[in-house]
């Protein structure tokens, strides 16, 4: 099965590991925009316990938003916010040098739409763990065969009608959500280093930010190993 992702900002190891896992992934940039998603937010593991950081978009107050034209504000200050926040999460984790130049970098720049923000810095968490997994961007609502495996939502998005439905696709767009249990389908990651885990004990579903911080070269390792459960 091919999974289909809505896009995400940096993303949750659960993000890679199913990148890792899989030859092939659909990220489907048809959809509608929904609030409170992985679209615009990840989860670091700061001195206080987590933290979600989360990505300000333009809004069209009272009307569906197609995710290729969702917006980003910049009337506040939370890219100079995100990146204080991960400098004092971070800072003493052993790994955090060999990235805070490419987050810092990231986050410097001004994109017009929230799709580029997402794709770009999927791609940064890509690279940091070398995955080459073909990821395949589909900019029309992604359909499914009778034999695709699918969970509908309202939510989910435009369904135009499609004349050739894909089969062999695995739909996570509505049910792999961070206010939601992990899909089925989706492995959790086992627990791994972390900075504050003798405050906090290990949390799970962070960014892939606090699994290289805190990993390093090993981080890629750390998403192979079974979870235990």
């Amino acid at each position: 099965m091919v999974p289909v992702l809505s896009a995400f900002y940096f993303g949750s190891v659960e993000h890679y590991r199913l990148l890792a896992t899989h030859p092939k992934v659909i990220i489907d940039v048809g959809e509608h925009y929904v609030r409170q998603s992985y679209r615009t937010r990840t989860r670091i593991i700061g001195p206080n316990g987590p933290q979600d950081l989360c990505v300000h978009i333009a809004h069209d107050h009272g009307k569906k938003m197609h995710m290729q034209r969702v917006g980003l504000s910049y009337a506040e200050t939370w890219r100079e916010q995100q990146l204080h926040a991960i400098r004092s999460a971070y800072g003493k984790a052993p790994w955090t040098l060999h990235f805070i130049d490419a987050i810092a970098e990231l986050l410097s720049r001004k994109y017009d739409r929230l799709i580029d923000l997402d794709l770009a810095s999927m791609r940064f968490g890509m690279e940091w763990l070398g995955l080459l997994t073909e990821v395949v961007v589909r900019e029309k609502y992604v359909e499914f065969a009778n034999g695709g495996r699918q969970a509908v939502s309202k939510n989910a998005g435009p369904r135009p009608a499609a004349p050739h439905p894909e089969p062999d696709l695995l739909d996570l767009r509505t049910s792999f959500h961070p206010k939601r249990p992990l899909p089925p389908q989706v492995n959790a990651v086992a627990p791994y280093p972390q900075v504050f885990a003798d405050r906090h004990n290990f949390v799970p579903r962070a960014s892939v930010i606090d699994l290289v911080c805190n990993c390093g070269p090993e981080a890629r390792r750390a998403l192979a190993q079974p979870d235990g459960h």
